[in-house]
């Protein structure tokens, strides 16, 4: 997996709950793991930006809810850097991918995060807006 140039500072936990942003059914979702993490013993792991995530469906078409899914952060609270500046948005928001990477819904609602671009072209090209 392709490297991120900036360096964002992961402000999702274990029980965050995220807007999907893609129309793929589910409309809120539960973080519940946070995929290739490896942290110090107790604690937390978390995701930013650029991370695949796996999420519990809480709200949404009714054949979503209560699935496990995998899905990529495109947007989060936290502020982080992108070279002299920062950069926060005013919502946490995800899109469910697929174990190969490409997204599941056909088009993105909101804005997406630059950094995404790198790792997740698919995810970028179906986007409206990227900042």
């Amino acid at each position: 997996m392709l490297g991120l140039t900036a360096k964002p500072t992961k402000g999702i936990t274990i029980g965050t709950s995220l807007w999907c942003d893609d129309n793929s059914g589910a409309k809120v979702v539960a973080v519940i793991g946070v995929k290739g993490y490896r942290a110090r013993l107790r604690s937390y792991p978390k995701a930013g930006i650029g991370d695949i995530v796996i999420v519990a469906v809480k709200k949404g078409k009714p054949d979503m809810v209560k699935k496990k899914e995998k899905a990529v952060i495109i947007r989060q609270r936290k502020e982080f850097r992108r070279g002299k500046t920062r950069v926060k948005f005013e919502d946490n928001a995800c899109v469910i991918i697929d174990d190969q990477g490409l997204p599941k819904g056909t088009e993105i609602k909101g804005c997406v995060a630059r950094e995404i671009a790198e790792r997740f072209p698919k995810v970028v090209g179906i986007a409206s807006s990227v900042v």
